[in-house]
C-alpha cells in the first residue's frame, strides 16, 4: 500500500466505517463510508512521507439538479463480463450519465467487475463511463492494489464544497494510458452520496483522494482531464491525442468524434461543472 494511501486510511474521519478488503466483496455496507475514485493513475512517489492532512478554507457550490434529470433503466445497467476500458476518443467518455435509482444485485455484480477490470489495469479506481455504462457510479481502492486497503463505491456522487486552495498535480488516465500531464484541482472536497444499498451520507476528502476523486467525478460529468490543462501542458501531449483519435479511426473505419484541435476552445474551468 503506498504511504499516502495509508496514511488517509488511518486518518480519514470514515476509517471506523471501512470495511477489509477481501474477495469476493460483499459491498453490504451500512455505514456512511462509501467513496470512490475512478481510472486515475499518478506518478506519485508510493513512499514518500505525506504531509499533514489538512482541511483546506471551501466555498459552497451549485448542487442544484436538472429538473429533466434522467434515470438509468434495467437496460443501462446491463453488461457483459469481463469489463473492458473505453479509450479516448470513444464518444462514451463525452456521452450523459443517468442516475442510479436500483440498488440490486445486478449492481453488486458490476461493481465487482469494476474493481476486477481496474486491479488488471493498474488504476485506483474506475467510473462506470470508463467501462461503456453510462450511469453515474464509480470504484475506489486508494492503496491500489487487490488484496490491500479497502475496496469503496459511490453512486450518484455530489460535490457540495470544494476548497478555494488550487494545487498542480501529475495526472494520467486508465482511458488514456501512458499520458501524463499536469491538472490543477482544488486540494479538498465535500461529497454527497449513496452507498450500494442506496443510504445517503455525506463525508470530506482532501489532498491525494480529494484529486483521484475529482478525476473521477468528471468522467461523470463528461469531463476530461486535459480538458483541464493549461495550453502549455496541452501542447505537450497534443501528438498522444492525436495519435489516439487516428488509432480510433482505423479500428472503427469511422471519423473521430472529437479532436483535440475542437476542444482547444472548450476547456472547462477549475473546479466543478463545465465551462
Amino acid at each position: 500500500m503506498s504511504c499516502v494511501a495509508m496514511a488517509w486510511l488511518c486518518s480519514s474521519p470514515l476509517s471506523h466505517a471501512l470495511l477489509p478488503c477481501r474477495r469476493p466483496v460483499t459491498y453490504l455496507f451500512t455505514h456512511r463510508s462509501f467513496i470512490s475514485t475512478g481510472g486515475i493513475l499518478f506518478s506519485l512517489g508510493r513512499c514518500k512521507p505525506p504531509k499533514p492532512l489538512v482541511y483546506a478554507q471551501a466555498r459552497r457550490i451549485s448542487t442544484s439538479k436538472s429538473k429533466a434529470e434522467q434515470v438509468a433503466s434495467a437496460a443501462d445497467l446491463q453488461f457483459e463480463a469481463p469489463l473492458k476500458i473505453v479509450e479516448y476518443p470513444n464518444p462514451l467518455l463525452r456521452a450523459k450519465n443517468k442516475k442510479i435509482n436500483t440498488f440490486d444485485d445486478n449492481l453488486k455484480k458490476l461493481v465487482d467487475e469494476m474493481f476486477d477490470v481496474m486491479y488488471r489495469t493498474d488504476g485506483y479506481g474506475l467510473s462506470a463511463p470508463q467501462v461503456g455504462i453510462n450511469v453515474q457510479l464509480m470504484v475506489f481502492n486508494p492503496a491500489g492494489e487487490q488484496g490491500e486497503g479497502e475496496e469503496i463505491v459511490l453512486v450518484n456522487p455530489q460535490v457540495s464544497r470544494y476548497s478555494r486552495k488550487i494545487i498542480p498535480f501529475n495526472e494520467g488516465c486508465l482511458s488514456f494510458p501512458g499520458i501524463y500531464g499536469d491538472v490543477k484541482r482544488p486540494d479538498a472536497v465535500t461529497i454527497d452520496a449513496q452507498d450500494i444499498t442506496g443510504a445517503r451520507f455525506e463525508f470530506k476528502l482532501t489532498e491525494f483522494p480529494a484529486r483521484v476523486f475529482q478525476h473521477e467525478y468528471d468522467h461523470l460529468l463528461g469531463i476530461l482531464f486535459f480538458d483541464r490543462m493549461t495550453d502549455e501542458v496541452l501542447d505537450s501531449i497534443r501528438a498522444d491525442l492525436q495519435a489516439m483519435e487516428k488509432k480510433y479511426e482505423e479500428s472503427t473505419g469511422l471519423p473521430s468524434p472529437e479532436t483535440i484541435e475542437t476542444r482547444k476552445t472548450r476547456k472547462a474551468a477549475v473546479g466543478f461543472g463545465k465551462s
